[in-house]
């Protein structure tokens, strides 16, 4: 749906069109519907974002915590992430040090590390991991959230083009 046909779309069918750009989290979705019209793109990726950023911790974790673990086997992801994070390319040998890492990342914030992989190989993504544990748990809140508006943006533009998830 394009944005004009999400801002005429009734709650339920909004949520269901956006639910795989951000990997379900319905109270976030729900939030967004309300938010209603936006009228461009860009209005309604500014105000996702906006409102990820201003809800409550509890919230915005649901929302990091509905995309899958980097890394995680192929069966527990969308087929969004299942390109994504690249499982259809890349056979690097990261996946051991990247569960290592989920693990330490998980027990330090308590939330998944969500990141825009945006065309990175897990090896590739290995280092941006280890220098986000090194950093304050809000920062990496409101750095997760960006990049979970990101990935939406992304998944959004892709699918508009009719080009395949990157």
């Amino acid at each position: 749906m394009d944005v004009s046909q999400l801002d005429r779309a009734t709650p339920n069918e909004f949520i269901g069109a956006v639910a795989p750009l951000f990997e379900g989290a319905p109270r976030f979705l729900a939030r967004l519907a309300g938010d209603r019209p936006f009228g461009t793109e860009e209005t309604m990726f500014r105000r996702a974002e906006e409102m990820a950023l201003g809800m409550p911790e509890e919230e915005q974790i649901e929302l990091i915590d509905a995309h899958p673990r980097l890394g995680a086997p192929p069966a527990a992801v969308s087929a969004l992430s299942h390109v994504e994070q690249g499982y259809d390319r890349d056979t690097s040998t990261a996946l051991d040090e990247l569960e290592r890492l989920n693990d330490q990342y998980e027990r330090r914030f308590g939330f998944r590390y969500c990141v825009f992989v945006n065309g990175r190989s897990r090896a590739q993504l290995v280092p941006a991991l280890r220098d986000a544990l090194q950093a304050d748990r809000g920062s990496e809140i409101r750095r997760a959230l960006r990049d979970v508006v990101a990935i939406a943006r992304d998944r959004y533009r892709r699918q508009r083009e009719g080009v395949g998830a990157a």
